[in-house]
């Protein structure tokens, strides 16, 4: 009875979402070519980061090396980019992340990437907002910031802002009634804001590069003496602490990986590009070419900021609540500040404007699903908005601006994605070895028939000849192409290298604390820790591979999937533990509303008549799916 409860239970948690049927008519035409892909990846990815978080890592994380951060990682963004070019390939359709891993893995991997799209998305436009008002306090000499200060000063956990931002979280719900009132996302405005962020970081590039100084790269513990008393943090964005060893990368190695991880936050928004597969001219070429473009001129964008930034001003000066404009007025260049400033203002509230308008749908869709409340599917009579999903969304987004630091707001971002990053990749790693699953009626038919047969096998009755069938099985498949049987084996070594890749992780953290010390204890656990992972990829290898066509493959399966699974791994954990309990508490709640509300209430739960999902690369006119988000 209970080994039948569970085996129910987790039925519940593999169900598939099944694609509906789209009319001919309402079919995407293919329209987008490699210049559209870039134009709409550039506007998503150049976000608030290239004009505060440069600036916060410089000073208390990387220094001059930041740019090294936004180097590692942009690379191991084109890794994900590339995994999630797959992962949508394999529905072919635009759509969102949420969708693609509800179709392809299943409704509980769907809400762990649903849930946690949700908290990048809401943190990302908090950031956004908090960014907002920084430049705008700087803008009018700091008022707004003084008198918050002194009026809702927040002295609770470290991770608060020193003060309540209530100019944040007004902004929010400005873009929230907005939202309210039907107003639409504005291509002319997105337009505009892409390039005004274009003029304002060329700008910025060639104004470091003529005024900058060269000295400021390698700083020695005497230039710290000057000029660092006396620095206010009203932001709480940190106290000027240890300053480093000087040099171009003062704080080390290890501040560089920090830095990165951090930096990832630049870089999400890779799966504008990615989920557009089903509206892409040529996408097994126009696909790729753009995640790697879009990436690579958004690296030259940070990398030229930040660059600019630490020439202009020694990084341990800089200004993390409004590091662009300080640097210009740092360079005796007065007036030049005031254009900086503005720029900057409009392309935050103009991203801000966008980001808002990105949050609601996932949610609905989540709730429409029954994953989350059915409430969140509640439309307003007159304007058709999706009036409680955007209120929801609106509120979450106001308190995280009002309360928390800016950092602490990156730092979150940057775990949601990475985790949401090594989901995408573990995906791709075991949908490429599964049997076709574009089921029907006759769909167990041969594997019913064949297993029978092989129980009938007298070997089979001794347990040192099934060992033997096993262990066989695992070096040499039977078959060339994926069986179930071969599946479930590339499900378990790949579920077994994430857990050999965490504790790897782990271990590398301590150990590059002590320098990488060749006599540490962490050497031969380590180095054994390598062998396991590199034995139990050999076995993924030699797997038979799913040969169903899509528009883009990931090139050296199963090593770049795992590649980047472990630099996610290694990246999250950099992150602070502070950041961790929060992103800990977020997907507590998350569970609890899954467990206690979504699998009682999903589709799919309620309606177990619907024909299976097919993750076929071609539909025919009665295979179902889902809208397109």
């Amino acid at each position: 009875m209970l080994h039948q409860f569970f085996h129910e239970i987790g039925q519940k948690l593999i169900r598939k979402r099944p694609l509906e049927a789209i009319a001919e008519s309402e079919r995407c035409v293919a329209h987008l070519n490699i210049l559209n892909l870039v134009i709409l990846g550039v506007g998503r990815m150049l976000r608030s980061g290239v004009y505060i978080v440069a600036g916060a890592v410089a000073k208390y994380i990387a220094g001059p090396a930041t740019i090294i951060s936004f180097l590692v990682a942009a690379l191991f963004s084109m890794l994900s980019g590339l995994c999630y070019a797959e992962f949508g390939a394999w529905v072919p359709r635009s759509g969102s992340v949420y969708l693609y891993s509800y179709v392809t893995m299943g409704q509980l991997y769907a809400f762990v990437i649903g849930w946690n799209r949700i908290l990048p998305l809401v943190i990302g436009t908090a950031s956004l907002a908090r960014a907002s008002s920084y430049v705008f306090d700087s803008l009018i000499g700091n008022h707004i910031s003084q008198a918050l200060q002194e009026t809702f000063s927040l002295h609770l956990p470290y991770s608060l802002a020193t003060y309540a931002d209530f100019f944040a979280l007004g902004l929010v719900l400005l873009m929230t009634g907005l939202l309210l009132l039907g107003a639409r996302e504005s291509i002319l405005v997105t337009k505009i804001s892409i390039g005004i962020n274009i003029l304002v970081l060329i700008f910025i590039i060639i104004t470091g590069f003529v005024k900058g100084d060269l000295h400021n790269w390698k700083l020695t513990e005497q230039d710290y003496k000057l000029n660092t008393s006396g620095s206010r943090d009203i932001y709480g964005l940190g106290g000027l602490g240890l300053l480093g060893s000087g040099g171009f990368a003062p704080f080390g190695f290890e501040g560089i990986l920090q830095g990165a991880s951090t930096c990832f936050y630049c870089f999400f928004g890779v799966t504008a590009v990615a989920t557009k597969g089903g509206e892409a001219i040529n996408p097994r070429r126009s696909i790729p070419w753009s995640i790697m473009i879009t990436i690579f001129i958004c690296f030259l964008a940070y990398s030229g900021v930040s660059a600019a930034l630490t020439l202009m001003v020694p990084y341990h000066q800089i200004q993390p609540h409004d590091p662009l404009p300080q640097a210009i007025l740092y360079s005796w260049w007065l007036p030049a500040r005031y254009f900086v400033t503005i720029g900057t203002l409009c392309a935050l509230i103009s991203r801000l404007q966008s980001a808002m308008f990105r949050m609601p749908p996932l949610i609905y869709m989540m709730a429409k699903d029954g994953l989350l409340f059915r409430i969140l599917t509640r439309i307003h009579v007159r304007t058709g908005t999706r009036v409680v999903a955007i209120m929801s969304a609106g509120n979450l987004t106001g308190v995280m601006a009002l309360l928390f630091k800016l950092t602490d707001l990156v730092d979150l971002v940057s775990v949601g994605t990475l985790l949401i990053n090594s989901l995408v990749a573990f995906s791709v790693l075991v949908l490429r070895y599964q049997p076709d699953q574009n089921l029907s009626k006759n769909e167990n038919t041969e594997e019913e028939i064949e297993m029978p047969d092989l129980d009938e096998h007298p070997l089979d009755s001794e347990p040192e000849a099934r060992n033997s069938n096993v262990l066989k099985s695992l070096w040499f498949p039977i078959s060339t192409i994926p069986t179930r049987k071969s599946g479930q084996i590339v499900y378990g070594c790949a579920s077994l290298l994430v857990l050999l890749m965490i504790i790897l992780s782990l271990i590398v953290v301590q150990w590059s604390s002590q320098g990488f010390s060749a006599g540490s204890g962490y050497t031969p656990v380590a180095v054994l820790l390598l062998l396991l992972i590199i034995g139990v990829t050999v076995i993924i290898w030699r797997q038979p591979q799913n040969p169903i066509p899509l528009y883009f493959k990931v090139p050296a399966l199963p090593v770049l999937p795992l590649v980047s699974i472990f630099v996610n791994i290694y990246l999250m954990m950099q992150i602070t533990s502070g950041t961790w309990a929060i992103f800990g508490i977020w997907n507590v709640i998350g569970f609890l509303i899954y467990f206690g509300y979504g699998i009682r209430h999903s589709l799919e739960e309620n309606d177990e008549q619907q024909p299976p999902a097919s993750t076929s690369q071609t539909l025919d006119k009665n295979t179902p799916s889902p809208e397109s988000s």
